[in-house]
């Protein structure tokens, strides 16, 4: 269906990108569109298996009227889901999708949650026989395997790891905690001359919030390149003709993701929604990120700090949030080390896992409504109980720990 709000189609050399003229069509060239709502792994997995089909891949979105009147209401605007288009091609993930996502939300279940990932991902925690653990555990590290991919999808990409400690981690402590990073999956190292870069949040729900914050990130430090000489047309052009076709940035970006205990012991009610293997599996998409450190501490101390792949990073980055309340600083480590800097607002920081819970809410009977189209089950007024009790909870212990601040 047609949508009037939209401009007519575009005549020939005025195409939003090339080419501007007719050309034959080609079986390596392959199109796909969607709704990419909130966009998931699970979205990228349908980008993969076309990529893999041809040599270019171009994706449409439809447009909000298009969705609500052919499937149901949105969660994420129309500019929300372009900015989010933003990643990386990577293996389909079955299981997922923005139904199981939204199921989640109305019926505030904590079933998702994961303990320990390295534990499920050698087969040591997770229901069902010994034999199904190890099987999942194996399918599961597969995938983050195929996640790291680069954006063909062939060729390794990020590194991807996990902080371990000799004792469980603590989600407040400030002091230094022995530990290591296991890798999991080997990728592409720092480029000479760049600098390491590193960042730790929830990414829950993985929006257009967390993707500007880390592309502003990116920016900064590309700022900070051509201040410093090393990223100006001459330097790029120099590194090219030595062999770097991409003329690579001056930012080797490492992302620490919390775990699920972590982030629900600060914000309570069931988040995360997604559990920590999706959330990796979320950041990893981006082509803004080169290492994900999985179950990273909420407090990044100094000894984890100088035990991160490749040694201690030149700079620590935290942009605006209000997603989780705190009762200390978690930087201090970072700001004695002189290693701290703030990226200041966007136009997406409002767009967290939180906003687009409530978006949800607000419009409850719709997406109960869209819910059972899908033949999911609708929320029952024993959920909305559960999560009254739940924010009641948060709501609590926010104003507890507002006494201790």
């Amino acid at each position: 269906m047609f949508d009037p709000a939209l401009k007519a189609v575009p005549k020939h050399g005025e195409w939003p990108v090339d080419p501007q003229e007719d050309i034959e069509v080609s079986k390596d060239r392959i199109w796909i569109d969607g709704c990419f709502d909130f966009s998931h792994h699970g979205h990228a997995g349908a980008m993969l298996q076309a990529r893999r089909l041809g040599r270019e891949l171009f994706v449409g979105v439809h447009s909000d009227r298009e969705i609500l009147d052919n499937k149901g209401p949105t969660v994420m605007t129309l500019e929300e889901r372009l900015d989010a288009g933003r990643f990386l091609v990577v293996k389909r993930t079955p299981g997922i999708s923005t139904t199981d996502l939204v199921g989640r939300m109305l019926l505030c279940t904590k079933a998702h949650f994961i303990r320990s990932l390295t534990r499920v991902l050698s087969g040591n925690e997770g229901p069902g026989s010994a034999e199904e653990k190890r099987n999942a555990g194996t399918e599961m590290s597969q995938r983050i395997k195929d996640y790291a991919s680069d954006e063909t999808g062939l060729q390794p990409g990020a590194l991807v790891c996990s902080w371990i400690e000799p004792t469980s981690s603590s989600q407040t402590s400030l002091t230094a905690e022995l530990g290591s990073c296991k890798i999991l999956v080997d990728g592409v190292h720092p480029k000479p001359g760049q600098r390491l870069v590193y960042v730790d949040g929830g990414f829950d729900l993985f929006s257009s919030g967390h993707i500007e914050f880390l592309r502003q990130v990116v920016k900064t430090e590309e700022a900070l390149g051509r201040k410093t000489g090393w990223y100006d047309d001459a330097s790029i052009h120099s590194r090219r003709s030595k062999g770097d076709r991409d003329g690579y940035g001056p930012a080797y970006l490492i992302v620490g993701i919390h775990d699920d205990h972590v982030i629900n012991h600060w914000k309570g009610v069931n988040y995360p929604i997604m559990n920590i293997f999706e959330r990796g599996l979320c950041v990893l998409q981006c082509r803004y990120i080169n290492t994900v450190v999985f179950s990273a501490p909420f407090t990044p101390s100094k000894t984890y700090l100088n035990n991160l792949p490749f040694g201690t990073p030149h700079a620590v980055y935290h942009g605006p949030t209000a997603f989780i309340p705190l009762t200390y600083d978690p930087y201090v480590a970072a700001k004695d080390l002189r290693l701290y800097n703030e990226i200041g607002s966007h136009d997406f920081q409002h767009v967290n896992a939180e906003d687009i819970v409530q978006r949800i809410l607000r419009s409850r009977q719709m997406y109960e409504e869209r819910q059972k189209k899908k033949g999911e089950k609708a929320a029952g007024e024993d959920a909305v109980r559960r999560r009254e009790l739940m924010e009641q909870d948060a709501v609590a212990l926010d104003k507890e720990r507002a006494v201790k601040r």
